[in-house]
């Protein structure tokens, strides 16, 4: 990628991370273009697709996660990084309103473009509570899928006026369903 491309690339997906935290997922490609000073022929190029656009802002996240977990299983106990790896993964989902929906239809889907991100990022959290459930910290009976539908649900509540002032106490308790002990 030429120098000037890759700036405008950069340029682009700061100015969109911004705005769709502000907006949400159905955030305006045309306000995003306006206000990373671009045609929205260039937001295009780059971003041919709204999935396009909203991969490249969760891969960076979903990385981290999957990195997070690694870090996890290193360093705490199992059950500790199991809750440590769902809070994270929820205040990911919910750092993009709206992102939620596409993130359980896209690891649905192979074709989607948030597929791959989504399938490694789940893949990391099935790992932190396979550990979990090998250490006897967690119920056996939870799969990695159960996880991260647990996990979308708790960051789609936190989207939501009414429920959000109950997210935390919320989590707390799915976190206690999970956990044995």
């Amino acid at each position: 990628m030429r120098a000037d491309a890759k700036k405008n690339h950069d340029h682009l997906l700061v100015t969109a991370r911004a705005v769709v935290t502000e907006q949400g997922a159905d955030a305006s490609l045309r306000d995003i273009a306006r206000r990373a000073d671009v045609g929205l022929g260039t937001l295009y190029r780059h971003f041919p697709t709204r999935e396009a656009l909203l991969d490249a802002l969760l891969r960076e996240s979903f990385d981290e996660l999957r990195t997070k977990a690694d870090e996890l299983e290193r360093s705490t106990s199992p059950a500790d990084a199991l809750v440590t790896w769902l809070e994270d993964f929820v205040a990911c989902a919910h750092t993009y309103r709206g992102v939620v929906a596409l993130m359980v239809a896209a690891i649905e889907d192979p074709d989607s473009g948030l597929h791959a991100s989504c399938v490694a990022m789940k893949a990391a959290g099935t790992r932190v509570l396979t550990r979990a459930q090998a250490e006897g910290k967690a119920r056996p009976d939870i799969e990695g899928t159960d996880l991260f539908a647990l996990g979308a649900a708790l960051a789609w509540l936190s989207d939501q006026p009414s429920s959000a002032p109950r997210a935390d106490r919320l989590f707390s308790v799915i976190a206690s369903a999970i956990l044995t002990t």
